[in-house]
């Protein structure tokens, strides 16, 4: 192995740190579950991650996406280390390396030894088992310390400039505690800051980027749709629209004319906050009807001391009413938070929809919001919400597991 790689050691490009952006991985493993595993972690840590399983598609990803860092799976039965090795030699890789293996474990020690012997900047080994914050130590150089963007990002550049996608954050059965559907949230992957907030982008009513943003979510939506499918993981998706949106002319019949037509579709729910939602009750129920033909269905979000405003309707056009997480985080032990639970599922029962509690986050507020007749829930106790390959793996168990 020394000598292969002595061939090829040569003058270095010095390419880590050209940029001042979020850092970016590659975990390089012949195991597919442990690639996933890895990059994971990693992502939870702020990287953008890549996976290769061969010598051959480390050098591909090595020209095209300049990672910070090569995250090294050494096993005694996996690809021969030294190949890659080779590749970061004869690359002038000039990031950093850290092996991953079992401890005391002479390949890693070798492959230690080798890879800094030729000048690669190789990382103390991460012996398994290991901690996350054990990995996050090894890797705190390339974390950025810089604080969010303050005053806001236009959301002009980030769509231009490809920066937003979608995060899901599951929808659960309150009584089996299966899934049945996720909610999409948009966030952005700023190249300085790492992953932003809505807070920090979301235009105001007035911005001319407002309706632009509003048709990347519908898009990117359906686009994530497909992605789960392929999968074997089809998933009922929620989006959050401004109701001013859909008063925009043809938007309605746009978003009509875009649902899949695969009999896998369950639906899309439109969820519209309760603010904008009570304000155009009139307007939202003339379009409920058409766009239930598509099966789309709108969502009430974020509904609490506001909920007498649909008391006495005939109906309403809300296949969904969602309340708010203020008054359902910690409504456990807080019985004014459960007095306005109580009254939206009392309410919502009388017109046939269902109700969801956002903001679950311990098992006393699962309990209260069971007790509570709630259908499903949604909230940290089951996951925060993840980036769409995240999500799609954690789609391969029907049954979620609690968190805390």
């Amino acid at each position: 192995m020394d000598d292969q790689i002595g061939e090829l050691a040569g003058p270095r490009l010095k390419t880590f740190g050209r940029r001042k952006m979020m850092p970016r991985a590659c975990v390089a493993d012949s195991k597919r579950h442990l690639r996933a595993f890895m990059s994971e972690v990693l992502e939870d840590l702020g990287f953008v991650t890549s996976e290769c399983s061969s010598a051959s598609e480390l050098q591909v990803m090595l020209a095209t996406d300049l990672p910070d860092l090569i995250l090294l799976g050494i096993a005694a039965d996996g690809i021969e280390p030294g190949q890659f090795l080779e590749i970061l030699v004869r690359e002038a890789f000039d990031g950093r390396v850290l092996t991953v293996g079992a401890r005391e474990s002479i390949i890693v020690k070798a492959v230690q030894q080798v890879g800094e012997e030729y000048g690669l900047a190789m990382l103390p080994p991460l012996t398994t088992p290991f901690a996350a914050e054990t990995l996050r130590e090894r890797v705190a150089m390339l974390l950025p310390e810089e604080p969010a963007p303050s005053p806001a990002v236009h959301v002009g550049e980030a769509l231009h400039a490809g920066w937003l996608e979608l995060w899901y954050q599951s929808k659960i059965d309150a009584r089996s505690l299966v899934r049945c559907g996720a909610e999409a949230l948009v966030r952005m992957r700023h190249p300085t800051w790492g992953v932003v907030p809505p807070a920090y982008f979301i235009p105001e009513e007035n911005d001319p980027h407002f309706r632009d943003l509003s048709e990347f979510v519908i898009e990117r939506a359906l686009q994530d749709w497909h992605y789960l499918l392929e999968r074997q993981s089809a998933v009922d998706l929620s989006i959050n629209l401004p109701a001013p949106y859909l008063r925009e002319p043809l938007a309605v019949r746009d978003l009509c004319r875009r649902v899949p037509t695969h009999p896998a579709f369950g639906g899309l729910t439109i969820e519209i906050d309760s603010a904008e939602a009570l304000d155009d009750l009139a307007f939202l129920s003339e379009i409920a009807r058409e766009m239930s033909f598509h099966n789309i269905g709108l969502s009430i979000d974020n509904l609490g001391a506001n909920w007498p405003a649909l008391m006495g309707l005939d109906k309403i056009p809300f296949i969904e009413l969602k309340a708010d997480r203020q008054f359902v985080t910690g409504c456990g032990n807080d019985r004014l938070k459960r007095t306005v639970c109580r009254h939206i599922v009392e309410l919502v029962q009388g017109y046939g929809a269902r109700t969801v509690a956002e903001g679950v986050e311990s098992r006393a507020d699962l309990m209260a919001v069971n007790e509570l007749g709630f259908d499903l829930v949604q909230g940290y106790l089951f996951g925060k919400p993840m980036p769409l390959k995240k999500f799609a793996r954690s789609t391969q168990t029907r049954t979620v597991m609690l968190q805390e």
